[in-house]
């Protein structure tokens, strides 16, 4: 088990091993966060590496990652656990089989023998409280409802579940804990106040570059800088005249996919016929990849 980071730059250094660059205070946030034993709550746009960085936390501190993918209507059975059910009806067919040729065979013990341990099926939650060494990523709390919430912040305030058939599981240690929200909607304030919390933008001109040049090291500096540029521009409406008014502005991940196609086409360096070609590296919507073609000379000219 790797040892825990003892100051946040030790922290940064150790993702930034892995390839994750995260500015001094989402650094700090972050390792407050591992020191205190306290949940982490990241908002920001899609895009800008919230649920990237859980992932380089788990690995950065050689932990298992667990993950939690909300949605609308996810409830707490689908988040902690559930029985083998198919496993259970076969065992009982067992005992029923082995009763007949012994009569003194206890009910109550066939009872409590179909939820043993081997019919548990662990779901994220029990899953990471379970681990002796954990991350738990909560992504897109936002999309969860309030009902949700409140289990989930009864397990938080906890760290321990009651299963009724079973009994109490709790974490001998605590997971690490991030949430992650695009901010579809407001996420209650008694979580908050659970929380740490951290609003993660997406980075600037150098930093970007420098994530490129990071995660896609034969990317050569100049079409790095021209991909970071561009999508710069298609974030900001002062950059860029697209900006704007794009549905979704691109985040890193797709900087990363567009430097990633140049690369597969051979280009060192980003064109004006080429960036129209590889637009759906970008552009997720049609409008956004119409609005964008027809200002690309002027984007690119940035």
């Amino acid at each position: 088990m790797t040892a825990r980071p003892a100051t946040p730059a030790e922290l940064e250094r150790a993702l930034a091993s892995t390839g994750y660059l995260a500015d001094d205070g989402l650094a700090t946030v972050a390792w407050l966060a591992l020191s205190m034993g306290r949940p982490l709550l990241l908002e920001g746009e899609p895009g800008t590496g919230k649920t990237a960085l859980a992932e380089a936390l788990a690995q950065a501190l050689d932990a298992e990652l667990v993950r939690l993918q909300c949605y609308e209507g996810i409830d707490a059975a689908q988040a902690l656990y559930d029985w083998d059910f198919p496993r259970q009806v076969l065992h009982l067919r067992a005992l029923e089989a082995a009763r007949r040729q012994d009569e003194d065979l206890d009910v109550a013990v066939v009872e409590s023998s179909l939820f043993d341990e081997r019919f548990l099926l662990e779901r994220p939650v029990l899953r990471a409280l379970r681990s002796p060494n954990a991350v738990l990523l909560v992504d897109e709390i936002d999309r969860a409802d309030d009902e949700f919430e409140a289990f989930l912040l009864e397990v938080l305030s906890t760290n321990a579940v009651t299963i009724p058939e079973y009994g109490t599981v709790r974490a001998e240690r605590p997971p690490l804990v991030v949430l992650t929200s695009n901010r579809t909607r407001e996420v209650h304030d008694a979580l908050k106040r659970r929380c740490l919390y951290h609003w993660v933008d997406h980075p600037g001109l150098a930093r970007e570059v420098q994530i490129l040049r990071t995660r896609l090291p034969e990317v050569p500096g100049l079409l790095a800088e021209q991909v970071a540029r561009a999508v710069q521009g298609l974030r900001d409406g002062a950059r860029g005249p697209a900006g704007a008014d794009l549905l979704k502005p691109p985040g890193v991940a797709e900087s990363l996919d567009w430097a990633r196609c140049l690369l597969a086409l051979g280009r060192d360096e980003l064109d004006v016929e080429t960036a129209a070609a590889t637009l759906g590296a970008v552009c997720k919507y049609r409008e956004d990849a119409d609005r964008v073609r027809a200002s690309l000379e002027r984007l690119l000219a940035v």
